[in-house]
């Protein structure tokens, strides 16, 4: 009798989204371990370890626990990952509001694919997650709706994207393909939940807002070349009777922003001739071979307020010598997106 000739092995089978996601993770410069001695953690040298599969609940899936943590480190910035943990305090109610921030974070991006709910955390916070409107960043000067903007500003810029975005839209067209809903058991499968992707703005954003708002009337509108463009898309024409998307905002008032004079921008440089150098000496501050506005902290010197709710506003001490960067500043401008965007305003 002949023996039977042995097999070998050279592959080995993963599921999809596992290997979709921890390849994700590593090109953004993480890498992903698995151990049974945690639920989910971080080393502050770039290793992420999820718990063994034995050990996680049967709604916990790798792909969104990967989400998750990654979402943690955008809102918490590049510093934070070489701090275990990304420096949040998990034994006490200390960094809610950051968890709180992830998770808004992690519905922003996961909801334009259709996945908010196939991706949603499986933790206590939950609750909380179940709780989110139809925007997620919203109100938006809520302090976790502000750190969240900070982090979905971070995940356009490398070393986040594309990659981010990529491994979302893959995802995406996976849990489409696996419709089966005449199947057996098909309504307690976690892929039964995901949703068909809302609708986009032409301009290729998340959704639709109010229909009561259109692109005409928002302040990143505004003419070149004959047309009407859009500053948060780069420049790209736009109709102004279109539905505005959820980026859209009424007109600006510096007063309840102060973006550009806080941790936006941290030098204001002055030229030899400039009105403030004789007017305000004392806010001068000269480098080698420059001059730049003093700083309190991470803000201009001479802004006042907006240090507390009773004094929500902000004035400029110096308006009517500011130095000439701030008078050429435009309200509404590319300059101007830019900074509400770095404070997490837009």
């Amino acid at each position: 009798m002949s023996e039977t000739p042995t097999r070998a092995v050279t592959h080995r089978y993963e599921d999809p989204l596992d290997r979709l996601w921890t390849a994700t993770a590593e090109r953004i410069g993480f890498r992903v371990a698995r151990s049974p001695e945690v639920y989910a953690s971080t080393d502050g040298r770039r290793t992420i370890t999820i718990g063994s599969p034995e050990t996680l609940d049967p709604d916990d899936c790798l792909a969104q626990m990967i989400l998750h943590e990654l979402c943690h480190a955008l809102i918490e910035g590049p510093a934070a990952v070489e701090r275990p943990d990304w420096g949040l305090d998990n034994a006490t109610a200390r960094d809610v509001e950051r968890e709180h921030a992830c998770l808004r974070l992690q519905a922003a991006l996961a909801r334009p694919h259709g996945l908010g709910r196939f991706l949603a955390p499986t933790t206590e916070h939950r609750a909380f997650y179940d709780t989110l409107g139809a925007d997620a960043l919203a109100p938006r000067d809520a302090p976790s709706v502000v750190a969240a903007r900070l982090g979905a500003h971070r995940a356009v810029r490398t070393p986040w994207a594309p990659h981010l975005e990529s491994a979302l839209a893959a995802t995406a067209k996976i849990a489409q393909a696996t419709g089966a809903p005449d199947v057996d058991g098909w309504a307690s499968s976690l892929w039964s939940v995901v949703d068909p992707p809302p609708a986009r703005h032409p301009l290729g954003f998340s959704k639709l807002a109010a229909l009561d708002r259109r692109c005409g009337d928002c302040v990143w509108s505004f003419e070149r070349g004959g047309h009407q463009r859009c500053r948060v898309a780069g420049g790209r024409r736009l109709d102004p009777s279109w539905g505005a998307c959820d980026c859209f905002e009424e007109k600006l008032d510096c007063r309840t922003c102060a973006a550009c004079c806080r941790e936006a921008y941290g030098s204001v440089t002055i030229g030899k001739r400039d009105p403030v150098r004789r007017a305000h000496p004392e806010l001068v501050v000269v480098r080698a071979g420059y001059a730049e506005i003093a700083r309190d902290g991470v803000r201009c010197a001479a802004l006042r307020g907006g240090t507390s709710p009773e004094v929500p506003t902000y004035t400029c001490s110096i308006y009517e010598a500011r130095p000439k960067p701030c008078r050429d500043f435009e309200l509404g401008g590319a300059h101007c997106l830019e900074a509400r965007q770095r404070v997490g305003l837009s």
